[in-house]
């Protein structure tokens, strides 16, 4: 698929299922070394970070690893409302433990940086970011990102998860829009 309509956008081939598989082959090596004797719990951000989540959880070799999830929403349409909701909380004991948060994409922050400041209310040893990409240009809050896939340019994206307006999400392959 080179080019496809969503809705009433047009979007064009991005970035491959192939580059995304290698990025996060590399993520997950790096963790498997990082993380040992860690007690480590993976934070999955839904709705766009389920198929980044999958594609590393399993690759971990840990067997301690733990994963969860929390829904949150900061975005409508094709850009960011500038407020995060929190629509599924945390259920699990974070004191003590090492959360690796797993993101799709970071791009102003805001969202990253709220969940940050939630998980760290709960008392972890460490909080630790994967995402799978980052939009240098479009950040506006300084947050620490520890595993970073692919920096991108500051352009909407579909695929892998991520999504316009509900839809995308589906496709393996990530495609930019087409102005």
């Amino acid at each position: 698929m080179g080019k496809i309509t969503i809705i009433d956008k047009e979007f064009e081939l991005f970035i491959p299922y192939e580059k995304i598989r290698s990025v996060i082959e590399k993520i997950a090596d790096e963790m498997n070394e990082n993380l040992k004797g860690k007690d480590p719990l993976f934070l999955c951000i839904l709705n766009g970070s389920f198929m980044f989540a999958a594609e590393i959880f399993k690759r971990i070799t840990l067997l301690d690893a733990e994963i969860s999830f929390v829904k949150l929403a900061s975005y409508q349409g094709t850009s960011t409302t500038g407020t995060v909701k929190e629509l599924i909380g945390l259920n699990e004991d974070l004191a003590g433990r090492t959360v690796i948060v797993l993101e799709d994409i970071v791009d102003t922050g805001i969202t990253i940086e709220n969940v940050i400041a939630q998980i760290q209310s709960k008392n972890p040893a460490e909080v630790q970011v994967a995402t799978l990409l980052l939009k240098p240009d479009a950040l506006q809050r300084d947050v620490k990102l520890d595993y970073i896939g692919l920096e991108i340019p500051n352009e909407f994206i579909v695929g892998y998860g991520l999504d316009y307006d509900g839809k995308g999400r589906n496709l393996i392959d990530i495609f930019k829009v087409v102005e």
